[in-house]
Order: structure tokens, then C-alpha cells, then sequence
């Protein structure tokens, strides 16, 4: 089915945004931590075409679900499914006082689905940017337009999809440049890049797709960020960003293993972006290890998929290992020598079918380019 024959015309352009790894600062970007995510080859593209009244028809070939409705009946909650990220960002343009009208649009390609690579903020950022576009906003072409716009992104996901999650994944896919890692500071918003090229040290981060989907709306998210907000008040402090250690020994049993994750993946990334910019990619593995331990036991947001795959790709070579993305299912990375890739690849495979579960998708990945009009 093509744009034409859907709507009668041609779109007026196509644009695509990318999704993410996040190679470490996971859960944070809600606590006003740091996060380092890098954008990935995959791609959500969209075609659109501007309306002249204030109604909304959109269509995916990777998602059922159609929807048509007035820009009005947009809301929380309000359309329900994947058209929710796309109106969502429309609404949020407009609540900040941008001036939006009706689109056609339909989804021709996407970032793989619910497998913790941020495909909903792919579909955001690709609509938001094709929006920009086509009512003269001007936002796409500066850094301080893009986090505007990262910022209807996230409001859409927040307000009108009702998944609590925090502004990274729509950074990453707005801001991030090919090469480098995209060192972002939740709490003042500021961003730089971190030199990150896996290739030229002889290695690949491979992705290990579960093909465990999972989903962020389900709850769990936002009961992880609801302890971690909980303990932040317990010590009255605004966020986690800056505790310590010793201070959230005192939490509640039920809140401090919650709060410990938060401030030692802060601190993990803080040495990793140390050796990165020093130039010892090498080095970064036990920390990739220790983030995964951490999101595990302490954050509880692992599965039996994820830490096998982890665990296999250890032991297969790779210098160190971890899960990506929200957890409860989707991906793991594993920093490999490329000359382990093949055998390792086929001992996560093997490990798999072992335990039972389905065999997962591997890939390498490449830090890559921002969301851009590619037609």
C-alpha cells in the first residue's frame, strides 16, 4: 500500500529518525542522571503531507490500527496504540504554543519493535521533524530547536501515550552525529559528543534481540521511576542526582536497592565517558558488566533472556556485556573483538535454544547520524 493510494496524492517529503543503543546510563534520565546512548543505523521513516484543516489520518505498514480524528480529540490516552506517539506530538507542539495543523501520514519503515531500541521515539522524532518542516516551525535546524522538539517527544510519550519515561531516547534521535556516543546531562539538558568507534579498535557492539517484547506503557516503567522519585523525597532532595552513597543506606529496604542503581550507573558512566575520551574503548567492559548486575538485582528490570544472553556472550569473548532499554525483555549489547563475532554469535544462539527460548536476532551496530529529511 503506497502514500498515493492511501490518500488519494503524494506526500509532501519523507524524513526518518533512528533508534538507540544506550551503551550505559540506563533508568536514569528520569532522575536527572546522565545517560550515553548512540544512535543506530535502523530507521523509522515516515511519509507526509500537510493538510489544510486540523485533521489527523495515519497509517503504518508495520502497525495495525489506523486513525483518523480531529487534532481536538487528541489527548491523554486519546488515540490509543502507535498513532498515540505520532498525535501526541502534534498536541504537545500545540499546548506549547506552536502553531500545528491536520497531516497525512503513513509509516513505511521502522526500528525493530519492543526490542529496547526505541522505536517509539523514532516515530516521534521522524513526525516531529517532518511536522517542523512542513508548518515553518523552524526548530529542525539548530540544536536549541531540536531539544524543543525532543521535548514534544517526550510530552507526547508522557501525556498522551502514558508511558513515564524520560527525555533520552528522543535526544539520542534528534542530537546524536555518527561516531560518537551522545554524553547527555538530564538535569540542565546539555549534551556533547563523545568520541565512540567501535570499528576502529577492532571491535563491534553487537545487539542480541531477545525477541522478548516488551513494553513501556505496561506499568512496570513507571513503578521504577514512582520509587525512584519516592526516594528522592525521602531525602529531600529533588532528584538522586546528587546523593550518595552513604546517604541512601538510610532509604526504606524497599526504596534503597532502587536508589543504589541510580547512583552508581550515574558514576558509571561518568568513568566511561573518562575512558572514552582518553581513547581506552577497550577498558569500558567490566563496567558494561557492572551496569547489567545493577539493572538486574538491584533495579529488578532484567529477564531470564536478557542475562542469558549476557552471560553467553561473556563467556563467548566479549569484553563485557549488558541489557539496553527498558528492560523486562528487548535487547542486550555485547562489546565484541570482531574476530569473535561469528563464534560468539552461535554461542548465544546455542546457549538459547538450550534454555528453550526463541533465537534471539544479532546485529552489529555503528554509532550513526540524527533524524534528517531523507526525500
Amino acid at each position: 500500500m503506497t502514500f498515493r493510494e492511501l490518500y488519494g496524492r503524494e506526500p509532501d517529503g519523507r524524513w526518518a529518525a533512528p533508534g538507540r543503543v544506550n551503551l550505559i546510563g540506563e533508568h536514569v534520565d528520569y532522575a536527572q542522571g546522565l545517560c550515553l546512548p548512540f544512535a543506530i543505523a535502523e530507521r523509522t521513516v515516515v511519509e507526509v503531507a500537510a493538510r489544510d484543516d486540523d485533521r489527523l489520518r495515519l497509517r503504518s505498514l508495520a502497525e495495525d490500527g489506523a486513525w483518523e480524528g480531529a487534532l481536538a480529540d487528541v489527548g491523554p490516552g486519546s488515540p490509543g496504540g502507535w498513532a498515540g506517539y505520532v498525535a501526541g506530538v502534534l498536541w504537545a507542539l500545540r499546548r506549547a504554543g506552536h502553531r500545528v495543523g491536520g497531516i497525512d501520514l503513513l509509516v513505511t519503515d521502522t526500528v525493530p519493535l519492543g526490542a529496547g531500541l526505541s522505536s517509539s521515539a523514532a516515530l516521534e522524532c521522524s513526525a516531529a521533524l517532518a511536522v517542523d518542516e512542513l508548518f515553518g516551525l523552524g526548530l529542525g535546524g539548530s540544536i536549541a530547536g531540536r531539544r524543543t522538539l525532543a521535548a514534544a517527544c517526550v510530552s507526547a510519550e508522557n501525556d498522551v501515550v502514558g508511558a513515564a519515561t524520560g527525555g533520552m531516547d528522543q535526544a539520542a534521535a534528534l542530537l546524536a552525529t555518527a561516531g560518537h556516543a551522545l554524553l547527555l546531562d538530564t538535569r540542565d539538558g546539555t549534551a556533547r559528543a563523545v568520541p565512540f568507534a567501535p570499528a576502529a579498535d577492532g571491535l563491534v557492539v553487537l545487539v542480541i534481540d531477545t525477541r522478548v517484547r516488551h513494553r513501556l506503557a505496561d506499568g512496570q516503567y513507571g513503578k521504577r521511576r514512582a520509587a525512584v522519585e519516592k526516594a528522592a523525597a525521602a531525602l529531600g532532595m529533588p532528584s538522586l542526582r546528587g546523593a550518595t552513597l552513604d546517604e541512601i543506606r538510610t532509604l526504606a529496604a524497599d526504596l534503597m536497592p532502587r536508589a543504589r542503581h541510580i547512583v552508581t550507573e550515574i558514576a558509571r558512566v561518568r568513568e566511561t565517558v573518562m575512558l572514552l575520551d582518553a581513547g581506552r574503548l577497550r577498558e569500558i567492559g567490566p563496567l558494561l558488566d557492572a551496569s547489567h548486575a545493577s539493572l538486574a538485582h538491584d533495579y529488578e528490570v532484567s529477564s531470564a533472556e536478557l542475562d542469558l544472553a549476557c552471560t553467553a556472550a561473556r563467556e563467548a569473548g566479549a569484553l563485557g556485556a549488558r541489557m539496553t532499554g527498558g528492560g523486562f525483555g528487548g535487547s542486550a549489547i555485547a562489546l565484541v573483538p570482531v574476530e569473535r563475532v561469528a563464534a560468539l554469535s552461535d554461542a548465544v544462539r546455542a546457549a538459547f535454544a538450550d534454555a528453550g527460548f526463541r533465537a534471539p536476532h544479532i546485529r552489529g551496530e555503528e554509532p550513526s547520524a540524527g533524524a534528517a529529511r531523507v526525500s
